[in-house]
């Protein structure tokens, strides 16, 4: 196990890039496996990533080491669908030594809910205390439909036992133009009834995919007016480390996020960097620049790593490059969501 003192850090140490944004945030996708085909992420014969090619938990574990000693205070982990990964429960278990001593602030995890019926209780325990759960319809048809999977009732029932197991739970709910967004306000008072806050979000243009976009998309601004016909919504301090901008429901009590990269980008308060199952570094979500980490881990290079990490602060960019404008157009980011995570 990684030993490294990250107490006292230097403010040379901590990462700041060149657009003076102090990056605090690492999203690790522990997988681009997933068991659902959500159509606004990927196809239906969608080719994984070879499993030889991953970077073992051990590996892992080193690298957010490595960021954690660089500043890194929140982890969250994602896919692909984390929780089919074997060795995940015993991974986070071991990561959640640098929140005991106070290093980190806490590892959070996204998942799409279908395994938590099994598997709350092991997260729990493992550290974690809150989960994002992908959830983009209540009706079995749509939920079918957008996930090519018949397993709405599975993912309510993982809802319960998370709920059960003391985990905090968020809905991530993609808005789909032509899908469910007639049905966001009643997915809004389910999630504030079950005591869940809940973040709409735009689609976003990466990987090709069955479906064209542009069909899919609606500003989450005209999304906003079409809830405010209904509901109050208002302004929130309420922050975490994601993008999030939050209002509070009036009627409900609850919380609602917006996630708008594409209508009112929120590049200029980003705080992420995102490191993929093969050990592969993104500076921005949405462009396609990144280090190979794996090379230079397996070369056991400490201070090649270092340095690397200052090369991703110098070339993070200020912007990405998320863009849907017309049909039949090709992704400025070729890579699927799930390669990166959400």
């Amino acid at each position: 196990m990684n030993k490294i003192l990250t107490k006292n850090l230097s403010k040379q140490n901590i990462l700041i890039d060149n657009h003076g944004r102090t990056i605090n945030y690492l999203r690790l996708s522990v997988t681009d496996r997933c068991n659902y085909r959500c159509t606004y992420c990927m196809p239906e014969k969608m080719k994984f990533l070879p499993k030889k090619d991953l970077l073992t938990f051990e590996e892992m574990d080193h690298l957010c080491s490595l960021f954690i000693s660089r500043g890194i205070k929140n982890i969250r982990l994602s896919g692909g669908e984390p929780l089919v990964r074997k060795g995940i429960f015993k991974f986070i278990s071991n990561l959640s030594r640098y929140i005991s001593n106070g290093d980190i602030d806490e590892i959070t995890l996204t998942t799409n809910g279908s395994q938590l019926k099994s598997f709350s209780d092991d997260l729990f325990q493992s550290g974690v205390r809150r989960i994002n759960v992908s959830l983009d319809s209540l009706s079995e048809e749509k939920f079918n439909q957008i996930t090519r999977r018949d397993d709405l009732n599975n993912v309510i029932d993982g809802l319960e036992a998370a709920k059960k197991a003391g985990l905090k739970i968020k809905i991530n709910t993609v808005v789909i133009k032509n899908k469910n967004l007639d049905e966001i306000e009643n997915i809004i008072s389910w999630s504030h009834k079950n005591n869940f806050d809940i973040s709409l979000i735009e689609t976003m243009p990466m990987g090709l995919t069955d479906k064209d976009r542009i069909d899919q998309y609606i500003s989450l601004s005209d999304v906003k007016s079409i809830i405010e016909k209904k509901l109050t919504l208002n302004d929130s301090n309420y922050k975490t480390s994601g993008p999030s901008k939050y209002y509070r429901v009036k009627e409900t009590d609850g919380l609602i996020g917006f996630i708008t990269p594409l209508s009112d980008n929120f590049c200029s308060s980003c705080n992420r960097i995102r490191l993929t199952s093969t050990g592969k570094l993104y500076m921005c979500l949405g462009q396609n620049n990144n280090i190979d980490f794996r090379n230079l881990l397996r070369k056991g290079d400490e201070k090649s790593l270092n340095l690397a990490i200052d090369s991703a602060m110098k070339n993070k960019p200020k912007s990405h490059d998320f863009d849907i404008s017309h049909k039949n157009q090709t992704p400025a980011v070729d890579r699927h969501m799930s390669v990166t995570g959400g």
